[in-house]
């Protein structure tokens, strides 16, 4: 069992953390499987990866259901809890990052029903095949296409447009600081998108926006003043760092961090920002 613990510990915890977007609960949800694999005869463990897997599958989907509870009483919007990802690969590693799908799909995943998101998870990050996700929920191979096709529509993604979405590089990150910290609207403003939309998440905890922000005019104007405003204040500091996968931005005050900003982009314009600020969702960071 502790073999099987250090194999798959970083592709569970990817799972779980992808099927509930806390790292916290899915912490918990691999802490559970394994403490229950041990009561597994070790015949049904001879192909642990896929059954290790539906067990963590299986806990997340009856956790849906208290954590939807959990979110309607949320104050302000919910995002999920961006995660470290640094490329050294070190023994506080704890998620396979070529299974890690973008903040942005993260968040776009809330619009899901669990099995949606499970079937959705299992084939886009993960790789499974149909039969192997059918296998996997005890469901038809047919009805996971058809879940998966459900999932995407929900996501606003065609069938034929790839689910990754636009990476997201130091580079990109690097150019919007320095047009905000020169505070040159023209240039932020060439970098946003007409629709873009900043979305806040502090429940109730700390400072945030209680509705998302959108349009251009709009969402400039609030990054340019916040920016400006940090700085002056003089006890923060911005650093890009690797956040889900790709390059985001940690305002921090001292040791601490007191945000985390996830960025997505649509032809090299910003059309989401995703600011947490609940420090409970910061802990790992």
């Amino acid at each position: 069992m502790e073999e099987l613990y250090a194999q798959y510990k970083a592709l569970l915890f990817t799972l779980a953390y992808q099927l509930t977007g806390s790292a916290a609960d899915a912490e918990d949800a691999v802490q559970d499987v394994f403490m229950k694999a041990c009561d597994v005869h070790p015949e049904r463990l001879e192909e642990p990866k896929a059954y290790l897997c539906k067990m963590v599958t299986n806990h997340c989907l009856n956790q849906q259901k208290s954590a939807r509870k959990r979110r309607e009483m949320y104050v302000g919007p919910w995002l999920p809890e961006p995660i470290p990802t640094p490329e050294s690969d070190t023994l506080e590693t704890t998620v396979v990052r070529h299974d890690l799908l973008s903040y942005a799909m993260l968040v776009l995943l809330e619009r899901l029903s669990p099995t949606e998101r499970a079937v959705f998870v299992l084939r886009e990050a993960l790789g499974f095949d149909y039969s192997e996700i059918a296998e996997l929920l005890g469901k038809q191979e047919a009805n996971c296409r058809k879940l998966m096709s459900r999932a995407k529509s929900k996501m606003g993604i065609s069938e034929e447009e790839p689910v990754a979405a636009e990476a997201v590089e130091m580079e990109w990150v690097s150019r919007f600081l320095t047009s905000l910290e020169q505070g040159n609207v023209d240039d932020v403003m060439s970098l946003l998108t007409e629709d873009v939309v900043f979305v806040a998440d502090g429940g109730g905890k700390a400072v945030a926006f209680k509705h998302p922000v959108q349009t251009r005019d709009h969402v400039a104007r609030v990054l340019l003043d916040g920016f400006k405003a940090t700085i002056y204040q003089g006890r923060f500091r911005f650093e890009i760092a690797p956040l889900n996968g790709e390059a985001g931005i940690l305002i921090r005050s001292g040791d601490e961090t007191v945000a985390a900003l996830c960025v997505q982009l649509r032809r090299g314009k910003l059309c989401r920002m995703y600011a947490v600020r609940n420090p409970e969702k910061l802990a790992r960071i």
